[in-house]
């Protein structure tokens, strides 16, 4: 039976009034993107038709899950906005704190003893607000919810960005910061800009090697990282229902990378094939009673073009196995020849040292069995291993079974690492190098999601590429990151050629998933007893002070830095071994952006301190500023704070006195996120103003006591010459968030509020 039942049937109930309502208000069919919306209003059943990439409209999500990362500060700031338990299903999965390095086992040993603080404080919050608890080791957050909490037609949200991967459930799934979370799990609205929707529109069918995230690879080279920025993307037609639930999920959670609010597909059999294999056969149930809302109107599927903003053709039949990468997501390559040619033309290593398979993009049943005939054929046909494999399966439940049904031993008689059912390597958790910043140049490849420098090993010199799990499979057994499995031999233990078969596997497990202990613990019904104790001492947790308004006058202030290209939440506040300061604002603080590019020198944590002159890293800079009183500005290029939806990459500018962000376009989630802190993120009216920005400007705001919706804000940037340009700024504030502005943060409304 499924988790929170009656509030899935409650969402049932009323979904057919509302979605009959919208699509009268509307006037014409609606896309099932739309009738998710239009069904979770904040204030009930629809009253008027929403303009997309417009209009701000309050939603009510059914439920939230938060990740062990981003769960610390979400779960700090809920603490501070005065109610006793969360308005909506919540839980709180540890996933991310846990390191690759010599085996599950020693792993997740070596993590419940290291971060064994972080846990206990997660656990109690959890038993103490009513919050469901997943145990390290569980599994991946994502996968987890696929398997135990998404539901057609259903709305939540997630901090984590790849959230979205629950669309493959026919959700609409969106990742967002902590406060955004905080905001529901209080009890209040949460605010979306109506999104813009694209349609994909799937023919044909996949076959031999090519796989579903071969379909989202194609849609990140033709959208690029920012492509899908404000819009869902729907996934629809007979390419769509002939594929998978978890193949779903890799195309909807890698919509992330592609900037989409979320991504979505239609109520299927498959859906429901896998409701039931999960134990969620009254899911599926209930979902049959009301398939045709879950689902758009069979008008907008057949005239696609009269309904979407942007609509992709794709046939699946001739679509071929891909790479993306390195260093970027976007960047396609066809698995072979054309690889061959890119690789000796850029100088990419040829020789591919690591092959990883899992994260919560790939690392279902069918994912692993998949990967696993491939295995089985370099061990039947006396292939040698060329490159090492590791595997981090998605979830107790499936690493059980896999091991149970004999996937995982074929993978061990290759010598490959089983880690833990966590992120590992693809956030950054991975004990590959004693000394990564001067590791030699490599290739890895990997069926993760994210690909930037330094994100699996922390490594500037590895070369990360995307693919399929089956493919990644085939290419570490190669060595080579120019085979193609399709038509190349390789030399077995006997001087033999010998080719690899089309990979095989199994949508579902044949016989039925089987877990032992799935590593669920249950909140207490009243948590009030329960203690949630800070030591004073913490260098991992610490209890958050309100942040003081920035005020509506800003002069004198100081440029921290001119970021260079491309500037992800990655490189503002890193991950990897500074997970572990996640709870603890002011020590995470210091790898504020020491990973941007300084536009001025091409360097980076090498910034000018203009109080002395001299050049420092950028937090160290950032806190002499912050001593002397003095407001700073960092600016940046397009997509500023792609990537992740960790909320770190603004709250710690915030905290060390960063007043505002300007640059050329951002990542949806980022500028919520600074919102959110009380900051001003705005957007350059002319882009080539950018290049106005000097390395020891001085910087007025000459109106801001007069900020309001749809009014440019002025900004004087005061040169060393003594010469000025004025430049015009753009934004995307409302009323309610030009509140949060004023008071200092979202959090401090709330508590306001409250009180």
């Amino acid at each position: 039976m499924a988790f929170d039942i009656e509030m899935i049937k409650g969402v049932y109930t009323k979904m057919g009034d509302r979605v009959n309502k919208a699509r009268n208000i509307v006037g014409k069919p609606l896309t099932l993107s739309e009738k998710i919306l239009y069904s979770h209003l904040w204030d009930g059943t629809p009253e008027k038709a929403f303009v997309r990439g417009k209009d701000y409209v309050d939603f009510a999500p059914d439920r939230i899950a938060c990740q062990d990362a981003t769960a610390q500060m979400a779960l700090l700031q809920f603490m501070q906005a005065g109610k006793t338990k969360v308005a909506v299903p919540t839980t709180v999965h540890c996933d991310h704190l846990i390191q690759a390095k010599e085996g599950a086992a020693a792993d997740l040993k070596h993590a419940n003893s290291v971060s064994s603080e972080v846990f206990n404080f997660l656990e109690s919050v959890s038993n103490k607000y009513g919050i469901g608890f997943w145990k390290p080791g569980a599994g991946i957050i994502h996968q987890v919810v696929l398997e135990n909490y998404a539901f057609p037609g259903g709305m939540m949200i997630g901090t984590d960005s790849h959230t979205v991967n629950a669309g493959g459930l026919g959700m609409v799934a969106i990742g967002v910061g902590g406060a955004d979370a905080v905001d529901v799990m209080a009890g209040m609205a949460w605010e979306l800009k109506f999104p813009k929707l694209i349609g994909v529109r799937l023919t044909g069918k996949l076959s031999g090697w090519t796989a579903p995230k071969d379909v989202i690879l194609k849609v990140a080279e033709i959208l690029t990282v920012k492509g899908g920025t404000g819009a869902i993307v729907e996934y629809f037609g007979p390419g769509a229902t002939s594929m998978s639930c978890t193949g779903k999920g890799t195309i909807c959670n890698m919509g992330a990378e592609i900037g989409a609010t979320t991504s979505t597909f239609g109520y299927d059999e498959s859906m429901e094939r896998y409701l039931r294999s999960t134990d969620r056969a009254d899911v599926a149930d209930a979902a049959n009673k009301v398939k045709e809302h879950l689902t758009a109107d069979a008008e907008v599927y057949a005239n696609p073009e009269l309904y979407f903003d942007q609509v992709i053709d794709i046939n699946l039949s001739e679509l071929g196995p891909l790479l993306n990468g390195p260093f970027t997501p976007d960047l396609s390559t066809t698995v072979g020849g054309e690889m061959s040619e890119k690789a000796k033309a850029n100088d990419w290593p040829i020789a591919v040292e690591w092959g990883l398979i899992g994260s919560c993009t790939n690392s279902s049943y069918e994912d692993l069995s998949r990967a696993s005939s491939i295995a089985q054929q370099a061990l039947d046909k006396g292939i040698k291993m060329k490159a090492e494999l590791g595997i981090n399966p998605g979830s107790e439940q499936v690493r059980y079974t896999a091991e149970r049904d004999g996937i995982l031993n074929v993978f061990e008689k290759l010598d490959a690492k089983i880690f833990t059912n966590a992120c590992g390597p693809c956030i950054g958790q991975w004990a590959r190098y004693s000394d990564p910043k001067n590791a030699p140049k490599n290739s890895i490849v990997h069926s993760f999601n994210r690909n930037f420098a330094k994100r699996a090993d922390g490594n500037p010199n590895t070369h990360a590429f995307v693919a399929s799990p089956e493919i990644t499979a085939a290419i570490a057994i190669a060595g080579r990151l120019d085979f193609n499995p399709m038509t190349d031999k390789l030399i077995n233990e006997n001087g033999e050629e010998v080719m690899f078969d089309e990979p095989t596997g199994w949508e579902l497990p044949p016989k039925g998933f089987e877990v032992q202990d799935n590593g669920y613990l249950a909140p207490e019904e009243d948590g009030s007893h329960v203690q949630v104790k800070v030591a004073g001492d913490s260098e991992r947790l610490q209890l958050l002070d309100p942040f003081l308004p920035i005020g509506d006058s800003i002069t004198g202030a100081k440029l921290l830095i001119k970021a260079f290209g491309k500037c992800t939440t990655d490189h503002i506040s890193m991950a990897g071994p500074w997970l572990r300061f996640r709870g603890h604002l002011d020590n995470i603080a210091n790898n504020t952006l020491i990973g941007a590019v300084n536009a001025f020198n091409q360097k980076t944590n090498f910034v000018k301190n203009q109080l002395n002159g001299e050049y420092g890293g950028v937090p160290d800079v950032q806190r002499q500023y912050k001593a002397k009183g003095i407001k700073t500005i960092v600016v940046g290029d397009h997509n500023y704070g792609e990537g992740s939806s960790r909320e770190h990459a603004a709250m710690q500018p915030r905290h060390l006195g960063v007043a505002a962000v300007i640059v050329k376009s951002f990542a949806r989630i980022h500028e919520t996120n600074l919102k959110k802190q009380g900051m001003l993120g705005l957007t350059f009216a002319n882009e080539a103003d950018y290049d106005l920005i000097q390395e020891d400007d001085t910087f007025n705001f000459l109106d801001l006591n007069e900020f309001a919706p749809n009014k440019q804000l002025t900004l004087e940037a005061v040169h060393s010459d003594g010469s000025k340009d004025i430049i015009k700024l753009n934004h995307t504030y409302n009323d309610a968030q030009i509140a949060w502005y004023k008071e200092g943060s979202a959090l401090n409304l709330i508590k306001k509020q409250n009180a």
